[in-house]
């Protein structure tokens, strides 16, 4: 299901971002800002789109920098920037949100990511949540370790050897190539993403996913992980902020859920009491194209806290 409008609109950074989105046809009660995944784009949001609609919500999700439709003269496919990507893609972030304030008016904003889209929406949060009335963050991991800081040196040394602007063996054996493995039995190394044959079809013969991402995005990336997650950065975010996490116990990216509980225990050590935790049983990565079975469990966790937030 596609949304039902396209259109440019261009960031202070010198992005030119692609934008999709959706509106009800009766009075609107709220704005829902979609950012996506890693190594996917927006686009692929139009059947979520279409049901925040039917409830009321005007919906706007953009592609990323180095993702999807987006062009920037310092962000190619699959980099974010030659230089402070985070702090750009965040500001391509704030000039969705004010355009889709200026587009559909002052109705309250919740903002939604999925996986490096969740990276992104809590770094974002923690700049402007008091601009929006609820967050959402899905199959994202924030925990940080041995692994994790390790990961960094290495990238540092792969960036030496062969530059910033190549694909990531590294990230790529840590991500993707391991979280096919997890999967047994398994039809193809994508299968961790879904258990919907059709979604992993669809996903693998889109010219604009399954990348691997630069060395430099992978940085970038791993910079949002600890920023977003460091008590610093958690500290700014507004204490009576909504925040609603989700994640599937059959995801290999948040550990089959722990990141998703853990994220719930830094967030309430830090002052927030309105967080709302749901794990779908058995679901894996993309829960949004998952199955019919688990796609309705996890909207049925979100679609009535969304009507509480706008409404408070």
């Amino acid at each position: 299901m596609a949304f039902d409008r396209e259109e440019t609109l261009d960031s202070r950074t010198g992005a030119a971002l692609h934008l999709y989105s959706h509106r009800p046809v009766g009075e609107a009660e709220g704005i829902v800002l979609i950012f996506h995944g890693l190594a996917e784009h927006a686009g692929r949001y139009g059947r979520f789109a279409a049901e925040l609609a039917a409830r009321g919500f005007c919906v706007l999700a953009h592609d990323h920098r180095g993702h999807g439709s987006t062009v920037a003269p310092d962000a190619p496919f699959r980099r974010f920037a030659k230089g402070s990507g985070v702090d750009k893609v965040l500001m391509d972030c704030r000039a969705v949100h004010l355009h889709a304030v200026e587009r559909f008016g002052a109705l309250p904003v919740v903002v939604f990511g999925h996986s490096m889209g969740g990276l992104i929406a809590l770094n974002y949060g923690e700049r402007h949540g008091r601009d929006f009335a609820g967050l959402a963050v899905w199959n994202a991991d924030f925990e940080t370790g041995l692994e994790e800081r390790v990961g960094r040196f290495a990238l540092k040394a792969e960036r030496a050897l062969k530059g910033s602007d190549v694909a990531s063996a590294i990230a790529r054996r840590a991500t993707f190539d391991a979280w096919g493995r997890t999967i047994n039995p398994r039809r193809t190394m994508f299968d961790w993403l879904s258990h919907d044959p059709a979604a992993v079809d669809d996903y693998l013969a889109d010219p604009l996913c399954g990348f691997s991402p630069t060395v430099s995005m992978m940085e970038d990336i791993l910079t949002l992980i600890f920023q977003g997650g460091s008590a610093a950065g958690l500290s700014m975010l507004p204490p009576d902020l909504p925040v609603h996490l989700l994640g599937g116990t059959g995801d290999p990216v948040t550990r089959s859920g722990a990141a998703m509980r853990w994220l719930e225990g830094r967030l309430r050590q830090t002052g927030l009491d309105d967080v709302t935790l749901a794990l779908v049983e058995g679901a894996r990565h993309e829960t949004l194209q998952e199955t019919e079975a688990f796609r309705s469990q996890a909207t049925a966790s979100l679609l009535p806290w969304l009507d509480r937030v706008v409404s408070a």
